[in-house]
């Protein structure tokens, strides 16, 4: 276990490129995951750590999780304070911070897609909304998420340590776009979610598997070929005068109604 004191060490580098850049982390391959209980959910779920970094702090804090942590990751680096701040992605630093290879959820997918329900995104933008779209997805027991390659990175900092640990248990895939993967997928029950007054209310839908919704992105919702690959509209009524929800609400909503 080496301690590492200087910004200009490869391994200091390369993470503040995977912090910063989403094109360096497709590229090589890797993304960090900041925080005790994000690192450790890493490991619990069999994700491949390739680096642990931690300060002393931290350690003397946490020295049992540490130690596993240690012993599970392919290298260890003690870093000081300072050097932790350039790769830390978070205001107040908790002093663990991991690097880990992108994660393989392809096949998992392909096991449920037959006959699960899924919840499809497209063009989400905001790490945060992608975060908690995760988080809740796991926490109801949605089956599998399908996301276009133009929704925000998946492996993004705020994404990964937004979603508490489900980036690493839920199946995911990332197709070209939700039109596409829709016509490849014909057998699945589709279900576009829009503010229309005309679309049937979710209240009312009985979501039987194999099945699928679309959430759109933030301010502009569904793209219209989207809309139109899909077999149904619904949308979720609202009483009040917001003319629409935030995606990580709707799509909270839409999870729930989906598995209840």
């Amino acid at each position: 276990m080496l301690t590492l004191t200087s910004k200009d060490n490869s391994n200091i580098k390369n993470t503040v490129k995977l912090k910063k850049s989403a094109r360096y982390r497709r590229k090589s391959g890797l993304f960090i995951a900041e925080g005790l209980r994000v690192c450790y959910d890493a490991m619990l779920s069999n994700a491949e750590i390739e680096i642990l970094f931690a300060t002393e702090k931290a350690i003397e804090k946490n020295r049992d999780k540490f130690s596993e942590l240690s012993e599970y990751s392919h290298k260890t680096f003690v870093v000081t304070e300072q050097i932790f701040s350039l790769i830390s992605d978070t205001e107040t630093p908790q002093g663990f911070l991991c690097v880990i290879k992108a994660l393989d959820k392809i096949s998992q997918f392909d096991t449920i897609k037959n006959n699960g329900k899924l919840l499809a995104l497209d063009n989400v933008q905001d790490p945060n909304n992608l975060g908690t779209i995760l988080r809740s997805a796991e926490a109801f027991g949605i089956d599998g998420i399908v996301m276009s390659e133009d929704c925000c990175d998946i492996y993004s900092p705020k994404v990964v340590r937004g979603s508490m640990g489900a980036v690493f248990r839920i199946p995911f895939v990332i197709c070209s776009c939700i039109s596409s993967f829709l016509k490849e997928n014909t057998y699945l029950d589709s279900f576009a979610s829009v503010v229309d007054s005309s679309a049937k209310p979710i209240t009312e839908v009985d979501f039987k598997s194999p099945c699928i919704t679309v959430v759109g992105n933030e301010g502009n919702g569904l793209k219209q070929e989207t809309i139109d690959s899909c077999k149904n509209k619904i949308t979720i009524p609202m009483r009040g005068k917001a003319e629409s929800l935030n995606a990580s609400a709707a799509a909270s909503i839409i999870i729930w109604e989906m598995i209840k």
